[in-house]
């Protein structure tokens, strides 16, 4: 069953800060409904949302990134950042042995990604 606890964030968040703090890059964490792990990028020296791959028909100044599907979607230095992000994420004991043609689910947590939020977009510093 997904769980996720302030514990497993906290190795997270010292896992990010070590991979993120060097490029300049600020994000938050946050727990939701106890079994996913919400990693929202704040800033960044660069344009994150301009490394995408195929131009998008909207010009907003946030996205939500599947985490499954990234490295389809992103180049540069975004793709590496992504990367990271990822990598980090799942450095919480995270394991996913499901599998949906038999509509089995069972992974350690659930992580979203985000660039930016609709309420406070992505920034360029």
């Amino acid at each position: 069953m997904a769980y996720m606890n302030q514990d497993k964030k906290a190795v997270i968040k010292a896992n990010l800060d070590k991979a993120l703090k060097p490029l300049g890059v600020k994000f938050s964490l946050r727990v939701r409904n106890h079994m996913t792990i919400v990693c929202t990028i704040k800033s960044a020296p660069f344009n994150m949302l301009a490394d995408r791959k195929s131009p998008s028909q909207f010009d907003r100044d946030y996205e939500q990134v599947n985490p499954y599907w990234f490295q389809d979607h992103y180049e540069g230095k975004t793709l590496d950042v992504l990367t990271k992000v990822v990598d980090a994420i799942k450095s919480a004991d995270y394991y996913d042995e499901s599998n949906a043609m038999i509509d089995y689910f069972n992974t350690a947590y659930y992580f979203d990604i985000n660039i930016g939020d609709y309420n406070k977009p992505f920034q360029v510093k």
